[in-house]
């Protein structure tokens, strides 16, 4: 979660940055943020992701990133496991397994990823809503959100919701196509329940290697309920947005990902998979 922090400026630093953030059109929140983090050689606004969403279609499902090395590039974000066992939720540096079986475990350092996408998550902007009637009034909200249709765009979500409908992919080896695999996945009904959005936007442009549109998984407050979102309503939410204008992809160096065929149409398959 973002933190506070209060210090004294020289009255010239304050002048720059206010012109900077004028000029710019970007916060001061986010101008100081860039700066300590260069400073400190810290990743900020950065998306660190493991292999490609065409690779995850095909059924490439070696992991090749340990949970680990994951969290040492983010606190926040979602993915799968070695041979698509459940959905991955990252939030406060915590990784959580949802299981196809309901079960929520939280995943040990060297559990392996072939897919996850994760940031250092600062808030650029937060805002509350009451009411979310469904997952498309969810999403035209966040729009509101979004600087640029050409931006990779990160969320936290917190809030009450009065329904979910989550999804959970069940253990599969390498070499079943996503649709295929999916097929079998655990489905499940919530009610009532408080918990944390995790995900990413991302635009069309990004198809070929990332989930192009949005892309949300859910834990709850307890640690008892996760998965990949496919609908909710919700009473009362609040919504932080973390502006990503860096990319760090970790292609896999596995034999069947280095043979496999990674071009064609994934458009299809991933719909399928992701609704």
């Amino acid at each position: 979660m973002a933190q506070h922090l209060n210090i004294r400026l020289s009255d010239s630093l304050y002048a720059a940055v206010i012109e900077r953030s004028q000029k710019s059109g970007q916060s001061v929140d986010h101008l100081v943020q860039a700066a300590l983090a260069e400073a400190l050689d810290v990743d900020h606004h950065s998306i660190f992701q493991v292999s490609t969403s065409g690779a995850l279609v095909q059924g490439l499902y070696q992991g090749c990133v340990t949970v680990a090395d994951l969290r040492r590039h983010g606190d926040l974000g979602l993915g799968t496991f070695e041979d698509l066992d459940g959905e991955m939720i990252l939030v406060d540096g915590h990784c959580f397994q949802a299981l196809s079986d309901g079960r929520v475990l939280e995943a040990p350092d060297d559990a392996l990823t072939p897919f996850a996408a994760v940031v250092n998550f600062a808030s650029d902007l937060e805002t509350s809503w009451t009411d979310v009637q469904n997952f498309a009034d969810l999403t035209n909200r966040l729009d509101q959100l979004r600087v640029s249709e050409n931006a990779i765009a990160a969320f936290r979500i917190e809030g009450e919701f009065s329904v979910l409908e989550l999804r959970a992919a069940c253990r599969h080896e390498s070499g079943t196509g996503l649709v295929d695999a999916v097929a079998d996945q655990g489905l499940f009904d919530l009610r009532e329940i408080s918990g944390t959005l995790v995900g990413f936007w991302s635009p069309e442009y990004t198809r070929a290697i990332s989930i192009a549109g949005y892309h949300l998984h859910f834990l709850s407050h307890d640690h008892a309920h996760g998965g990949h979102v496919l609908d909710l309503a919700a009473k009362q939410l609040t919504a932080q947005v973390h502006r990503v204008s860096d990319v760090h992809l970790a292609i896999p160096e596995t034999e069947a990902f280095l043979a496999a065929d990674l071009s064609g149409d994934t458009r299809a398959a991933l719909d399928i998979a992701e609704h």
